[in-house]
């Protein structure tokens, strides 16, 4: 009889226990949200000073859920305007490159409690269907968000189509402007290797690299070669610079931020007039993905898509040397022009 009370006792005790764990990580989980989707504080400088509604971090009552509900059009225009929630244009873009790690600087960035990004490829400005709809369709496929947050988004095609800089000029004269790069022979590869999963999933063969970067007739860099051109970056931000100043691009080394992402991101958030609020707290390495995971607070992290970080096929080694033989004078050229010297080959 005693050992029956004994067992039912410790059974009470450990149910009790259980409850009380989770409600201690239910409101971990509720505090951490509010961090991270609340705005700890306003953005300086040429985003705007600061508004005197401006509320608490702790006064906003905002819960992921809630912002789920807004992102698949569920909300009613009264919670919204309760929330004081608005769709923003963007006040940055990241623009390209293409395999440059547009998607992991946007969901470092997304880190900070002052940005809000656009989870999908919007393609408004390069595509020409989607840019007849107008702005405000634009607009309205922007992330719910505070006036004093900063919303971004990011297609890397944005870089290398010629009617875009215009475009986005015509919207904002402005705004600021994100372009990441890697190593150009690398990034070529990258992008071949991106093309060539997409082929075998669909059980269909794709030439070679070396077949298609180097022209067959002349044995030269193909330069009509999609891969290839988009790592020629001077030639892009040629285009670029006809429209805005020098001083409205920040570059980002795509190559860095896979091995040292903290100082990248600090450097971003000093161009984007933002308070320092990303630290080495957010990053932490995942050995068996062999990249920097995310982590918004004690209980919500994040690793990027099992895609990212695909093994490249190996390329004949006289290939590699001649592209990054014909790639250099591009280089120095674009160290001249962003006054950012990078050390490839």
């Amino acid at each position: 009889m005693l050992f029956k009370q004994q067992a039912l006792l410790r059974q009470k005790l450990f149910v009790l226990g259980s409850l009380a764990i989770g409600s201690l990580l239910y409101l971990v989980a509720r505090v951490g949200s509010l961090d991270r989707l609340q705005p700890l504080c306003p953005i300086d400088g040429r985003f705007g000073p600061r508004s005197q509604d401006d509320i608490p971090l702790r006064a906003l009552q905002f819960k992921r859920g809630l912002l789920h509900e807004f992102r698949k059009g569920n909300a009613t225009k009264e919670q919204i305007r309760l929330h004081n929630l608005v769709q923003q244009l963007p006040k940055a873009i990241i623009i390209g490159v293409r395999k440059g790690g547009t998607r992991a600087l946007l969901e470092m960035l997304n880190l900070h409690p002052a940005v809000v990004k656009a989870s999908q490829e919007i393609h408004f400005f390069d595509n020409d269907e989607n840019y007849a709809k107008g702005i405000e369709w634009y607009r309205k496929k922007m992330p719910f968000s505070y006036p004093h947050q900063i919303t971004i988004e990011k297609s890397p095609a944005y870089f290398i189509t010629e009617e875009v800089p215009e475009r986005i000029y015509k919207m904002n004269s402005s705004i600021k402007l994100l372009i990441i790069v890697r190593e150009p022979t690398t990034r070529a590869i990258s992008d071949y290797t991106q093309v060539l999963e997409g082929k075998e999933r669909k059980n269909k063969t794709y030439y070679k690299f070396e077949k298609l970067a180097i022209d067959p007739n002349t044995c030269e860099v193909n330069t009509k070669y999609k891969a290839v051109r988009t790592s020629i970056y001077t030639k892009h931000l040629e285009r670029w610079l006809k429209y805005f100043p020098i001083e409205q691009f920040h570059i980002v080394d795509g190559d860095r931020l896979i091995t040292e992402p903290l100082p990248e991101l600090q450097l971003v958030e000093k161009f984007l007039n933002l308070p320092p609020r990303i630290s080495q707290y957010n990053l932490y390495f995942n050995a068996t993905r062999g990249f920097y995971c995310l982590r918004f607070n004690i209980v919500f992290n994040k690793c990027l898509a099992g895609s990212k970080g695909r093994i490249h096929p190996e390329v004949d080694t006289s290939v590699i040397t001649k592209l990054r033989k014909f790639f250099h004078p591009f280089n120095q050229k674009f160290y001249q022009i962003t006054g950012r010297t990078f050390n490839w080959p």
